[in-house]
This record gives C-alpha cells, sequence and structure tokens, in this order.
C-alpha cells in the first residue's frame, strides 16, 4: 500500500493550497522561449541517411504481395527493409514489465490490421528521394471485414482484429477479460433507490499534435555502439525496447534525449528508434526517421476513444447509495497502453465519493483503428469527465447545489473505499470549499464547516457483505423509480396530427427557484452553455 510522507517533505510542501492562482516558472522555460533549447533534430550528422515508411492503406487486409523491384532501382536507395529483416519482429512496451504479450510488429508481415501500418521502411541519401522510393511499393492487399466499435467488436462473429487475443479483448493475467471491482450489492441497493440516473458518455479520440512530431537519429559509435537523438518521454523504456525488437543487449546503445517539444504521452511508444538503429546498423552510417504532420496527426497513437455507462442510485436527501460503471477502452489494433489505462481505471472507481455499493466492468477492446496510447492521466481522464458529468445531473436531480452534493458524498478520514482501503489524508472537501470561495460560489453554512478530518468512518467504514458474481442470481428485483435526467419533457410516440401544425415543443423549464444567486458567471459542464 501507497502512503504519502508528508513529514519527509515538510519543509517544502503548503498543504494551505496558497499555489491556487499563482504563477510557477518552469526549469527550462528560459530556453524554449528564447529558442536555444536543443532537440534531437537539431542534430545534422555527415552523411546521413533518411528513412521512410510505407504505410497500409488498408484498415484490415491480407497482404498478398509486395514489390519494391522499381523501388530498388529509385536514385539514392541504400537499403529496403522489409518484415523479415527486424531481428525480433514483435513487440509490445507492457512486456517489459510482463505484463502482456507481444503483439505488434515493427513493419508488417501477412496481415495489415489498422490503416497506416508500417509494412516496408526505405533508407535513401535524402528525404526527396525516400519519399519516390516509398511511392514505387506495390502491395497487392486482400481487404478483410473490419470493426471500429468497441462494443461491436465484442459481439460473437465479431472479425478477430488482433489473433494474440482472438476475443477482441485484452487478456489480464492470462485469465480475465476486464476488470472488475465489486463492492457491496449495488443491484439491491439501487432497487430501493430513491432516484435512479443512467446515463451513457462517449469520447472521442485526441491527437497530442505536439510542434515538434515523433522522431529518432541514429549513428554507429565506436566498439559497435549506436548514439541515438531522440524525442522520447520515457527513454529508459526505450533502449529497453530496441534491444528487444533488435536482440542486442541494452548496453549497446547511448541514448539522449530530455528535451521533448511537446509530448503529453505521445511519445512514450517506441516508434522511431528501432527502424532508425537498424537502418544505421545495415547501412553503417547515420538515419534519421522523423514523422512528417500528416504521419503524425494520422498515424501516431492518440489517446483511445472510451464509452462509459454509469448507472447511479440516489437518495433524496442527496446521499448516493450505489453506482454501477460499465467502460470500454478502444485499443485499436494492437496493446501498446490502453490495458493499463484500464487498470488505473478501475482503481479510480467509483471516484473520490463514498458509495456504499460499486459494481464496475472495465474492458480494453481490440478495433482497427490506430492503436491508442498515453495522454495526460490516461484511464482517469475521461472517467472523471463522465462521473463528474453524472454528479452535476445528480445534484439536479434531487434539487441540491453541485458544489454542497460533492461535499455530502465526498471522501472523509476513516471512510472505506470502494477497493477495500480506509481513506486517508483526503482533501476533496477544503478543495471544493476553496474553489467556492475563489468563484465567488455561496456554500450554506454546514457545508462551510464541512471537513475531510471528521464525520468519516463509522457506518461508512464497513466493507459490506458483496455476492460473488456466481451468485448474483436472485428473484426479480422489486419495480424502482427510474428518473430520467432530460430536462425536455418526454417524446411521446403518436401519429403526427395533419391539421392544425402540431404545437411547438414547450420551452425548457426555468432553472429551479432555489438554486442561490452567484455573482460569477460560470460554465456549466451539464448544460454546455455559460450562465450566471
Amino acid at each position: 500500500m501507497l502512503e504519502l510522507r508528508k513529514d519527509i517533505f515538510a519543509d517544502e510542501r503548503d498543504d494551505n493550497l496558497n499555489e491556487i492562482g499563482k504563477g510557477t516558472q518552469r526549469q527550462d522555460m528560459l530556453g524554449h522561449v528564447t529558442g536555444t533549447s536543443s532537440y534531437f533534430n537539431d542534430h545534422k550528422l555527415q552523411g546521413m541517411l533518411h528513412l521512410k515508411v510505407v504505410r497500409s492503406t488498408q484498415s484490415h487486409a491480407r497482404i498478398r504481395r509486395i514489390d519494391t523491384t522499381e523501388a530498388e532501382r529509385s536514385a539514392g536507395v541504400r537499403r529496403i527493409i522489409r518484415g523479415a529483416d527486424v531481428p525480433v519482429n514483435l513487440n509490445t512496451l507492457l512486456s517489459l514489465i510482463n505484463f502482456g504479450k507481444d503483439d505488434e510488429p515493427s513493419l508488417a508481415v501477412d496481415k495489415v490490421r489498422y490503416k497506416g501500418e508500417p509494412i516496408v521502411a526505405i533508407v535513401a541519401d535524402s528525404e526527396r528521394e525516400a519519399f519516390e522510393a516509398v511511392a514505387k511499393v506495390k502491395i497487392d492487399y486482400e481487404p478483410l471485414p473490419a470493426v471500429f466499435d468497441v462494443e461491436d467488436a465484442l459481439k460473437p462473429g465479431a472479425p478477430v482484429v488482433n489473433e494474440t487475443y482472438p476475443k477482441n479483448t485484452f487478456t489480464y493475467h492470462e485469465t480475465y477479460d476486464h476488470q472488475k471491482l465489486r463492492f457491496g450489492d449495488a443491484d439491491a441497493a439501487l432497487a430501493t433507490a430513491d432516484h435512479v440516473l443512467e446515463q451513457r458518455y462517449q469520447m472521442s479520440p485526441i491527437e497530442h499534435a505536439p510542434t515538434e512530431t515523433n522522431g529518432a537519429i541514429a549513428a554507429p559509435d565506436t566498439n559497435g555502439r549506436y548514439l541515438v537523438y531522440t524525442s522520447t518521454q520515457a527513454l529508459f523504456f526505450s533502449v529497453d525496447t530496441c534491444a528487444k525488437i533488435l536482440d542486442v543487449p541494452s548496453n549497446t546503445f547511448h541514448f539522449i534525449g530530455g528535451t521533448v517539444g511537446g509530448g503529453f504521452g505521445g511519445k512514450v511508444d517506441t516508434l522511431t528508434e528501432p527502424l532508425a538503429i537498424l537502418g544505421a546498423m545495415l547501412t553503417g552510417r547515420p538515419v534519421r526517421y522523423v514523422f512528417g504532420r500528416e504521419e503524425e496527426m494520422q498515424y501516431g497513437p492518440p489517446r483511445g476513444a472510451e464509452r462509459i455507462y454509469i448507472k447511479d442510485g440516489v437518495m433524496r436527501d442527496g446521499r448516493i447509495v450505489a453506482r454501477k460503471i460499465r467502460a470500454y477502452f478502444d485499443s485499436g489494433a494492437y496493446t501498446r497502453l490502453s490495458s493499463y489505462a484500464a487498470v488505473k481505471c478501475a482503481a479510480h472507481l467509483p471516484g473520490p465519493y463514498t458509495i456504499p455499493n460499486v459494481y464496475g466492468d472495465v474492458y480494453c477492446v481490440f478495433t482497427n483503428r490506430t492503436p491508442a496510447t498515453a495522454m495526460r492521466g490516461f484511464g482517469v481522464t475521461a472517467m472523471d469527465f463522465a462521473i463528474e458529468c453524472q454528479m452535476d445531473k445528480l445534484a439536479h436531480l434531487v434539487n441540491m447545489d453541485p458544489m454542497e452534493f460533492r461535499i455530502l458524498n465526498a471522501y472523509r478520514d476513516g471512510d472505506m473505499k470502494a477497493h477495500r482501503r480506509e481513506a486517508k489524508n483526503t482533501a476533496l472537501i477544503e478543495c471544493v470549499q476553496v474553489a467556492a470561495e475563489k468563484a465567488k460560489w455561496p456554500l450554506r453554512e454546514e457545508f462551510k464547516r464541512a471537513s475531510s478530518r471528521k464525520d468519516g468512518g463509522g457506518s461508512r467504514a464497513v466493507i459490506p457483505p458483496t455476492p460473488t458474481d456466481s451468485s448474483r442470481a436472485r428473484p426479480t428485483a422489486p419495480a424502482q423509480q427510474r428518473t430520467s435526467y432530460d430536462r425536455l419533457p418526454p417524446t411521446v410516440t403518436r401519429e403526427p396530427p395533419r391539421e392544425p401544425p402540431p404545437p411547438a415543443p414547450p420551452p425548457p423549464p426555468s432553472p429551479r427557484p432555489t438554486a442561490p444567486s452567484h455573482g460569477a458567471t460560470r460554465f456549466s459542464s451539464v448544460f454546455g452553455t455559460r450562465r450566471r
């Protein structure tokens, strides 16, 4: 169990939240704003060659034939690299930590699983000559059915995207096809809740769009070693990944990184270094492999799309008594880091709130999309967005102020988390109070006096009886009061009258009369509008 030792950094920490509203200068900011920071692509080596890649035009297809005859005769071409030239042509970053199976080739051999997958690499004297040779490579495809939706990929008979995981789901520890969280009896609690609210949240893939695109320069060094300038965000992961793919000891490489021209998680995967080094090994000359902007936008790994279903049971006094969550991470065609994101997501359920009954299922699903990767709190950010949107909707449902609703349900020291860990050093209540103060958002006195250090424990610290999945067969639950969140009246299906014309739909209901009047302009994540 990880415990934050605040006493060790007592002279460096400030728990009074006095940093809010202050500017803090980054250590490397001066070099960036004066243009003196040095990046990998600033190194121009004598005799440097350039590597470009032939990429799949198909989302899912079998490769019948690859013809490089014309490209080999193209001017300036020094070497053409195929999958057979890669010493260990199957990899995943996570296998370095014994988590997941190798499933992604550096260069596709018999099949492509997403549009843009690399198939052939060409090393030439100049970028222009490399591009001209790339255009002369001919590939004959046999198109295969593709699947692009996470729930469609899990249906029986769906096309198999990645044969390493034939059910289109990542397999955890060779046993589990998804991550589970079970705490209490969520179904029973939902049956007795005053309101039940179920919502669906869909996040789109997001490209990191760094100013500096992914790239690396590899050059032969003395004693059979190779010097590598790289844009990687994970230098030691990259060293080990290259050693594995190229089947050499990791001390063969001298990696130089450290300055990244924007990454945000998009430079964690080792995409360019192995082929740049292999090009240097095969030609004996420095090789530069850098993504163009189109490659970065179309083929660089994005944050994967996530689909999240949340079903909550809440009482009229604002207490959330049950939460069920079902989430799907779109991993794309290969593992990369989405399976790890699903673990982080399950560890984050049900958010920073004390809920006595929680039921969660989180799936990492393979589709014929570009493989997804890390991005700024991946596994948590999207789930947090969904949970906090849900909290706003629940507050509206029970006619409570959304900040007071969060304070009511927030973890307090001594509460039992859904992961069966006692909550310690909690601070959400204080954060909400400070945020409300800064935003001039009035709170009632009882919520101003609330503290993370009191009112926890007791019944909130009890681990509830939790039925196992195999024992969940139960009598039909009594009819529960389901509440729709739609702000407009529900649509009634009926034959439209011909005359007179149908009346205009009624306007949306006005804001609840008990809502406090706030002085600041705020943005509502629930309604998507600015309001006062």
